[in-house]
């Protein structure tokens, strides 16, 4: 996987002063893209999760390049679950695009960003940093519903946003301290919303799922495909590909 990340790139693409034309919205206004330009256009994903880049690679998406973002992520007073995790999308869809409006390589690049918030009620669970928040939380979850939400923003090479929110319903059975223990001592829980991942031992934990598995990995893919395809990115090409090479 080849991926643009050069730290003078990301530094020479600041938006210029307001009111100057942009590359982006320069190519925006005389560029074709997709199916017109006749060349595959570009993906940056607002994120550097491993788990994100694997659930894409599953569906055939590379990223021509990653745009972490870093900002605060706290939820502000009364803010509920769903409006944070949309909140927070946006802004990643948004801080990332920023960083590549001037990019000669990625000006004109679609913009896929997420957020997900782990919630019990109102509750926000978010990643756990010490063992102690590790071990409230999966006490928290023991014998519980929560949700998963996930919100998916992407941002077209002509800027236009689009948004879905995906909510999964997961129910855990009673933990044992016995299991508590030894699962915060896997270190699994590290960097992971709510504390768990799914798709590893955690998984044992799930006694129900209502709604999206790969939503509670990391992206809800059903959606982050339709929002592409939809589009006019394509998709469906690498999946051709995938088969090609698999004849030879």
């Amino acid at each position: 996987m080849t991926l643009l990340r050069d730290a003078s790139s990301i530094a020479s693409s600041s938006p210029e002063t307001p009111g100057q034309e942009t590359l982006r919205q320069r190519r925006a206004r005389t560029k074709p893209t997709g199916r017109r330009a006749q060349l595959r256009p570009k993906l940056v994903l607002a994120s550097a999760s491993p788990r994100r880049l694997t659930l894409l690679s599953q569906v055939g998406i590379e990223p021509d390049a990653l745009r972490p973002v870093s900002i605060d992520e706290s939820p502000q007073k009364g803010e509920a679950p769903r409006s944070l995790a949309v909140r927070l999308g946006r802004k990643k869809a948004e801080v990332a695009r920023d960083q590549i409006v001037n990019d000669e390589a990625l000006a004109d690049a679609y913009i896929l960003a997420a957020d997900t918030v782990v919630a019990v009620g109102r509750r926000i669970l978010r990643k756990p940093q010490y063992v102690e928040e590790a071990v409230a939380a999966l006490q928290l979850l023991s014998g519980r519903s929560h949700k998963v939400i996930t919100a998916v923003y992407l941002i077209t090479p002509h800027d236009r946003v689009r948004k879905r929110v995906v909510t999964t319903r997961v129910r855990f059975k009673r933990l044992s301290s016995e299991e508590i223990d030894s699962y915060v001592a896997s270190r699994e829980w590290r960097g992971k919303a709510g504390g768990y991942a799914i798709q590893g031992v955690a998984g044992v934990f799930v006694q129900r799922l209502v709604g999206s598995y790969t939503n509670v990995v990391g992206l809800p893919l059903t959606e982050v495909v339709n929002l592409l395809v939809g589009e006019g990115f394509p998709v469906y090409f690498n999946w051709l590909k995938i088969g090609e090479a698999d004849g030879d």
